[in-house]
């Protein structure tokens, strides 16, 4: 294969790295020769890089599937920057529009298209790629295909058929976390020629993990914030608890603020580069923030919540200490968190009841006729809507994945799309117009001296600006703009934050509502097993942080990590590894097979180092391996 450039020069050239990190450049060697290839690197491991420098060494657009529309925008605003040609097509787009990005895609020297996977399965958009050099298809947050994985999106299942489109053309797949049972699947899915993984280890040897449980958790968070310096993320479960932990923390002299989904973009926007910048030190927020941002010096990531499983909280704590420097990950949490788990299970799997009261108020709410609705999109505020039908948010949140999961609805989440703008005439037509209408001439005249490239593409203005330039207020300027599309003039998209609803099929009466009861049983059980693993990485007392979460992602590391809670108790002890658990098994041993009181034990251990089985004796003690009986004799716990 003839390259543009060699990946090295490519890094070099449009992201000014001399170096790549571990793993990466394996990944697109493989890529460039042709193999289909899963790349497993955790959060901050670089994903990104792995397919758009393979993509700019070679002749071709790359597809990049992601679900995730706010990243997307980064990501293809960073391309931009970086003076490469970048589209991306999401929900909320008029079809206008999307046509005249897959026309460039097909005839101009477009690098990269960014889709969600509902945008690429539709017949339209897949007309258009067949006619389009297409070099490589990325599957970003590949877990998202596999029913084994955390977070299963039902249109993931359809990619493999994208072969079809190009059948040359090779997948690279990629993801943070996934265990053997999610890898396999992956591969299985997309219809891999051959088994081909790149693996980067989950140990992160800068990231000390720590579990601590506490009644006060706002306290506590604050005693940690005076202890450690530097940015810090704490991730609440829900939106008011967000907002009353901010209030605390700025209240004892630590500047913060909180974030979830129900601002608007702008302050979204205005809140992320306030702590992008450092202006705030702590963010605290629900998990709707972090995914995709570049701050490498977050020194400290608190839980305050538990998350539902091991892969999110890996993911999210992950956030910390991206530039390999000493950073920490601290779970909070008591006896009222493990009561909350477990009525998390009913709360996340509804009754079919609920299930279809939830899904009737859905459709009268959006005025939705019986056999009506199919593909119609709506701009949908979850708030509003439970207000109305007096229901539980929480509830309806999950009546609304697991429609989702039924491929009944399509549901994005709010995203800001600015106001943009089209001309649809060409110059000569354009001038007549302007001829024939002097009303709308400096109008008109203002829009071509603003913004370039208006005749070629949909590009973002800003009303603002251009009524000021033409003084108009606002209104008056949006009127003539409207006007203007009309006459057939332009096409005028307005601005919008709203998360979109998308109904995949026309509306059923209640009592023919199909839910797969055997399936969401399944789905219940997997979250139930997923719930339980990440109760015991919090309750557990005995074993390394870190050990335990590599275990749980099939990575098998018998050091200890040296620096979490336990590590680190552990290490106060001043005994070596191998001599503590002989020591610990001996203990066993003896309590196992006598009575002993921990004077005669001491002395039945018949130890040349007493000093060190009487430490190991009150760590087992401390720790709870061990208790004391009402005759005062030592017991395994």
């Amino acid at each position: 294969m003839i390259y543009k450039v060699t990946p090295q020069q490519a890094l070099q050239k449009y992201w000014g790295f001399n170096n790549f990190r571990s793993t990466q450049l394996e990944v697109i060697e493989s890529v460039l020769a042709g193999q289909d290839t899963l790349a497993l690197l955790p959060t901050g491991g670089g994903k990104s890089i792995c397919f758009q420098v393979p993509a700019m060494c070679i002749e071709g657009i790359c597809i990049v599937v992601s679900p995730l529309i706010a990243l997307m925008k980064d990501q293809v605003q960073n391309l931009q920057k970086r003076g490469i040609k970048a589209y991306c097509i999401i929900s909320g787009m008029h079809s206008r529009e999307v046509d005249v990005i897959l026309e460039n895609c097909v005839y101009a020297q477009v690098k990269f298209l960014y889709l969600s996977p509902e945008r690429l399965l539709s017949d339209m958009v897949q007309l258009r790629i067949q006619r389009m050099p297409v070099c490589l298809w990325a599957i970003d947050e590949a877990h998202c295909i596999s029913q084994w994985g955390y977070d299963f999106r039902p249109p993931y299942l359809q990619l493999a058929a994208l072969r079809n489109l190009h059948p040359k053309v090779p997948f690279i797949a990629l993801t943070a976390t996934a265990t053997t049972d999610v890898i396999n699947d992956i591969q299985l899915q997309l219809g891999f020629r051959k088994q081909n993984v790149f693996i980067k280890s989950f140990e992160r040897k800068n990231l000390t993990y720590v579990v601590n449980e506490v009644d006060d958790k706002q306290l506590r968070a604050l005693q940690i914030l005076n202890s450690v310096t530097g940015s810090a993320i704490i991730y609440c479960r829900n939106r008011r608890r967000t907002q009353e932990t901010a209030l605390y923390l700025n209240q004892h002299n630590i500047t913060a603020d909180f974030y979830h989904a129900g601002l608007t973009t702008m302050q979204r926007n205005n809140k992320q580069e306030d702590w992008i910048k450092n202006k705030i030190r702590v963010m605290v927020a629900t998990n709707a923030f972090g995914m995709g941002i570049d701050k490498p010096d977050v020194r400290l990531v608190i839980h305050i919540d538990m998350p539902d499983n091991l892969e999110a909280y890996y993911q999210e704590a992950g956030r910390a200490g991206r530039d390999e420097h000493l950073a920490f990950a601290v779970l909070l949490f008591n006896s009222n968190d493990i009561a909350d788990m477990h009525q998390r299970v009913a709360q996340n799997f509804p009754v079919l009841d609920v299930i279809r009261n939830v899904y009737s108020a859905l459709c009268n709410y959006l005025q939705i006729a019986t056999g009506f609705g199919l593909n119609d999109e709506f701009e949908f505020d979850i708030v509003n809507f439970c207000k109305v039908f007096k229901l539980d948010a929480y509830q309806v949140s999950a009546v609304l994945h697991i429609l989702e999961m039924d491929k009944l609805i399509g549901l994005t989440d709010g995203v800001f799309m600015p106001s943009r703008l089209h001309i649809l005439l060409q110059n000569e037509d354009l001038y007549r117009f302007q001829m024939e209408h002097p009303e709308l001439d400096v109008l008109i005249k203002t829009l071509l001296r603003s913004y370039g490239g208006l005749f070629d593409d949909f590009v973002q203005i800003h009303e603002g600006e251009i009524a000021q330039r033409c003084k108009l207020e606002i209104p008056e300027l949006i009127n003539k703009l409207l006007l203007l599309q009309k006459y057939g003039v332009i096409e005028y998209l307005k601005q919008t934050d709203k998360p979109l609803l998308t109904f995949l099929h026309q509306r059923v009466p209640n009592t023919h509502l199909e839910i797969s009861v055997s399936v969401l049983a399944a789905r219940k059980k997997r979250y139930e097993i997923r719930l339980k693993a990440m109760t015991q990485y919090a309750e557990e007392k005995h074993k390394c942080r870190s050990l335990m979460l590599l275990s749980y992602f099939n990575e098998e590391i018998k050091q200890r990590c040296g620096v979490c809670d336990y590590c680190r108790n552990r290490n106060k002890l001043n005994i070596n590894e191998i001599e503590f658990e002989a020591i610990m098994q001996s203990i066993k041993e003896h309590i196992a097979h006598g009575s002993f009181d921990d004077e005669s034990l001491l002395k039945s251990l018949n130890t040349r180092h007493p000093e060190k089985a009487l430490a190991v004796l009150n760590w087992m003690l401390d720790h709870e391996l061990l208790k004391v009986d009402k005759q005062n004799n030592l017991a395994l716990a």
